[in-house]
């Protein structure tokens, strides 16, 4: 089976030191992980494209015996389509900011190639985060109400501390915490300093433990895969710092009831699937809530590899395109990874004796 994977800021990197960045340390983190993965796998031939300017990372591949296709930027479009008609499935990781995610996911449809992520309608609704907590409310799922950034009602009576971030965005661009609202004119403006020119949402802050659940969904349907705690910056900003696995029983078993809620009211998901969720203080979840929905691998993937006793992209691939697979398995301990793809195991602590 020859697979093309695809990940966009190493792709498209243009060499900059600026917003790109986190970006491409993210992304180089899932793209040499699922390669790993995918490489050790028999009859599996690889496929992959990095921007000229971030060939230095080839040598890595290489030695997992990966082509590597170097493109300019530039024609980035065209290397894609024409790499995907000649592979049999395509793993596409990309952000949602731009339809860049979209974008791709619609151009292996419209060559008729097989993803092994969510079709592109999928893809569209959970890229949009108005549009998706707007489908979250109407199938009753908890959430927080969400409103455009210069929509009537956002007035000074709404609830605070707000969140304010892009309506498509992804890595916690433009994200502020904004605590009443003599500061929302200035995180509007920051905003714009920093260079987000699209479109930004409000909601309420939701107070509690942020955490992650991916699933691993298909045909046959889904699997939910141990939630991980989010480590995320206490400045206001969110950003993602990375993470920590698993969750105490109890937490991780509220997790996976609230994730796998949201994975079945959309259709067309497929592949790494990841929901971001708050958990409340209250033991029986009333005070849980949904956050996002992402329609891609997420960083927490190099945390899990780390846990698991098998291969996990193997089980991914399987799942998306509808074969029989084993449920993972995960050994004892605990995984503390990070967004540069580091991730370290730690034996569980030894019993004393009575």
């Amino acid at each position: 089976m020859h697979l093309f994977v695809y990940e966009y800021a190493c792709a498209a990197f243009d060499g900059n030191d600026g917003a790109t960045t986190p970006l491409y340390g993210e992304g180089w983190a899932m793209l040499h992980a699922v390669l790993e993965d995918l490489s050790s796998l028999p009859d599996v031939y690889l496929t992959t494209m990095l921007s000229t300017h971030a060939i230095e990372r080839f040598p890595l591949l290489e030695a997992l015996n990966i082509e590597c296709i170097a493109v300019e930027p530039s024609k980035e479009s065209l290397a894609f389509r024409e790499l995907v008609r000649h592979a049999d499935a395509v793993l596409v990781i990309a952000p949602e900011f731009d339809d860049l995610l979209y974008q791709r996911s619609s151009w292996v449809e419209q060559a008729d190639g097989q993803l092994l992520g969510p079709s592109s309608d999928a893809v569209r609704l959970a890229g949009d985060k108005l549009l998706v907590a707007q489908h979250f409310q109407a199938c009753r799922i908890p959430s927080p109400t969400t409103i455009g950034a210069d929509h009537p009602p956002l007035t000074r009576d709404m609830p605070w501390p707000a969140v304010c971030k892009p309506r498509y965005g992804a890595g916690s661009q433009a994200t502020f915490l904004v605590r009443g609202w003599d500061e929302m004119a200035s995180c509007l403006a920051r905003a714009e300093r920093e260079g987000w020119k699209g479109e930004l949402v409000v909601q309420p802050f939701v107070p509690g433990l942020a955490c992650s659940v991916a699933f691993l969904m298909g045909p046959e349907g889904s699997v939910a895969l141990p939630p991980c705690r989010q480590q995320l910056s206490n400045d206001g900003r969110f950003h993602y710092l990375g993470g920590a696995l698993p969750l105490p029983p109890d937490l991780a078993k509220r997790a996976v009831a609230l994730g796998k809620r949201v994975v079945e009211s959309v259709s067309g998901l497929r592949g790494y699937v990841g929901v971001d969720l708050v958990l409340g203080e209250s033991p029986n979840g009333n005070e849980d809530s949904v956050i996002e929905l992402n329609p891609r691998l997420t960083t927490s993937y190099v945390g899990l590899r780390a846990l698991a006793t098998a291969n996990l992209a193997q089980a991914m691939v399987h799942a998306a395109l509808g074969r029989p697979f084993l449920a993972p398995q995960w050994r004892s301990g605990s995984v503390l990874f990070h967004p540069d793809g580091r991730a370290a195991w730690q034996a569980p602590a030894t019993e004393k004796p009575g």
